[in-house]
């Protein structure tokens, strides 16, 4: 086995393989672990923070061994490159919390308005004074998971409206549907879990 770790093969094709697979495992496990802070679920980043060290340090442990390997150190760094990526699309798919989405639209919306509270959404509506005359700034609250579905009833009812979507860190209280289309398994997950450690 010795002759093995030894051989050209695996010093030149599995060594900088395997630091390559482990750069975007733990480079994706910190942004796990981030977004786990940030909607402080905070038992679950310390797990977290405990393999993405873990591994990290088993990477650079190889880097170490094998400075003189110009093939190590570009598996390293591309590792890290797209562990951003994948880390991101981790991310989009948790959807973990809420946002909040502010549309302004300058055509009459009583019946977009209508559409989305019959769709369960709570909405908060201020007339209000743009550049172009008067506006609608409709407010509400949704599940990050939902954010595509409210999108393409924005899209659907009136595509000239602005919107944008900000996070947001606390709610006291909001109205939500209670179905929407793909059911945000992971979201109830995430409830459940905070409210044991509360």
């Amino acid at each position: 086995m010795p002759a093995f770790f030894d051989s050209t093969m695996y010093t030149w094709l599995i060594l900088p393989s395997l630091i390559f697979f482990a750069r975007i495992i733990d480079v994706s496990l910190d942004t796990v672990r981030i977004i786990f802070i940030n909607r402080h679920l905070k038992h679950y980043a310390t797990i977290i923070g405990f393999f993405e060290v873990l591994i990290w340090l088993m990477a650079i442990r190889q880097i170490f061994q094998h400075l003189s390997n110009p093939f190590c150190l570009i598996a390293y760094a591309a590792g890290f490159a797209i562990g951003n990526y994948v880390g991101i699309l981790i991310e989009n798919r948790l959807s973990i919390g809420k946002v909040i989405i502010r549309i302004i639209t300058r055509k009459e919306a009583d019946d977009f308005i209508a559409y989305l509270r019959s769709a369960g959404y709570g909405l908060t509506i201020i007339d209000a004074e743009g550049v172009t005359g008067p506006v609608k700034v409709i407010f509400s609250i949704v599940e990050r998971s939902n954010i595509e579905h409210i999108v393409d009833m924005i899209k659907q009812h009136n595509p000239q409206a602005f919107y944008s979507v900000e996070d947001v860190r606390f709610v006291s209280e909001a109205v939500t549907p209670h179905r929407l289309p793909g059911p945000p398994r992971w979201e109830r997950f995430v409830s459940r879990m905070r409210k044991r450690e509360e």
